[in-house]
């Protein structure tokens, strides 16, 4: 789908959101959150984030949205979304072909393309939206979370090599990320630092802030009550959904 394609003022479009994402399948998704809560109760919050964190994307005015995923997942990701979605299938295997395929794909048609993972459903608005402003300026920008990884990234060309494997000795993906930045001459700059939910503390700190404004995430909240009330998510349910931690703080330079 070209720019021609959107019914709207073509040049006054911003940019695209893609959401890279994967089906959700016992095995496949969240893992790391498989030894704590039933795997049923996985996939089924993963397909919740997904369907939340899409929504969220399309509040952005004058932003095409689509999905980046396998090709294998294609047929499975429409089947679960709005129809008129666009889902795109990513060539090769892995995080990083997904990337590529993202910028490739959509950059000659839209410049500014901003990747975000699929289960950022409790990701501010206004963090998209500065994004945005930020490619105005600078050639790359990228959502630190607090683990050393990236919940975003943007540019506005393709950049060969920007998402080559890590060399031995870096530390995290956001390193190898930024180490292949600074050996192609990217001006980079940073958007807020936030959170990912890999890890049964994400997901406490996350059902945390839902209860407070399930509005946030209204499908992932509803799936977290329904979860906690049967006892599915132990973990969640023990804590009493205490109250979040601090927000992060705001940075350009990690």
């Amino acid at each position: 789908m070209s720019r021609r394609g959107i019914d709207c003022a073509t040049e006054e479009i911003r940019g695209a959101v893609v959401v890279i994402a994967k089906a959700p399948r016992e095995g496949f998704v969240k893992t790391r959150l498989t030894g704590a809560y039933p795997a049923r109760d996985v996939v089924q919050l993963s397909e919740c984030m997904l369907r939340d964190t899409l929504a969220l994307v399309q509040t952005l005015s004058r932003v095409h949205v689509a999905v980046m995923c396998p090709t294998e997942d294609v047929a499975n990701i429409e089947a679960r979304l709005p129809a008129g979605v666009h889902v795109v299938g990513q060539r090769g295997n892995g995080l990083a072909a997904a990337l590529v395929s993202a910028f490739e794909h959509f950059v000659p048609d839209f410049r500014r393309v901003v990747a975000v993972d699929s289960d950022s459903p409790h990701l501010p608005l206004a963090i998209l939206q500065s994004a945005f402003e930020l490619l105005e300026t600078n050639e790359m920008v990228v959502g630190p979370t607090e683990d050393g990884g990236y919940y975003l990234v943007g540019a506005s060309a393709m950049h060969p090599h920007l998402f080559d494997p890590a060399p031995l000795g870096t530390g995290n993906a956001r390193g190898a990320l930024l180490g292949n930045a600074r050996a192609l001459g990217l001006s980079v700059a940073f958007t807020e630092a936030w959170y990912d939910v890999d890890l049964p503390a994400d997901l406490r700190r996350l059902a945390a802030e839902l209860r407070i404004e399930p509005a946030r995430a209204p499908r992932t909240a509803a799936r977290g009550r329904t979860a906690a009330r049967a006892g599915a998510w132990r973990g969640t349910r023990r804590t009493g959904l205490a109250a979040p931690s601090a927000p992060p703080t705001a940075g350009r330079r990690p």
